[in-house]
């Protein structure tokens, strides 16, 4: 599987005792919980798409192994076909060939 971690951008913020405002501490944590909340966000996202990608995979095997053994059925049928086909061709020389022998006998009964 694929391991998917998002990576935010690193803040630097120079620290210094006397620029250091609660003003900014207050607005650097409330950026820092609004990423925190993007990557649990981001981890659900890939969490379901892994999901989704497990499901498309499992249906494209079953149908893979459907169409292989549908390709299996065609070549049986296709070779049944041969065979009837051939069976045919044999039964229509055979009836021609017996109705040549009645026309000889026919036209020997009729000739006598």
């Amino acid at each position: 599987m694929i391991n998917i971690k998002p990576s935010f951008p690193s803040i630097n913020v120079p620290v210094s005792n006397a620029g250091s405002s609660k003003g900014e501490l207050e607005q650097l944590r409330k950026k820092r919980t609004g990423l925190k909340e993007k990557e649990e966000k981001t981890d659900k996202v890939i969490r379901q798409l892994k999901e989704k990608l497990s499901c498309v995979a499992e249906n494209l095997k079953k149908v893979e192994e459907e169409a292989k053994e549908k390709e299996t059925k065609l070549e049986t049928a296709e070779a049944h076909v041969t065979s009837l086909q051939m069976q045919s061709s044999e039964l229509l020389f055979e009836y021609d060939r017996l109705l040549g022998d009645n026309q000889t006998l026919q036209n020997h009964i009729i000739g006598k």
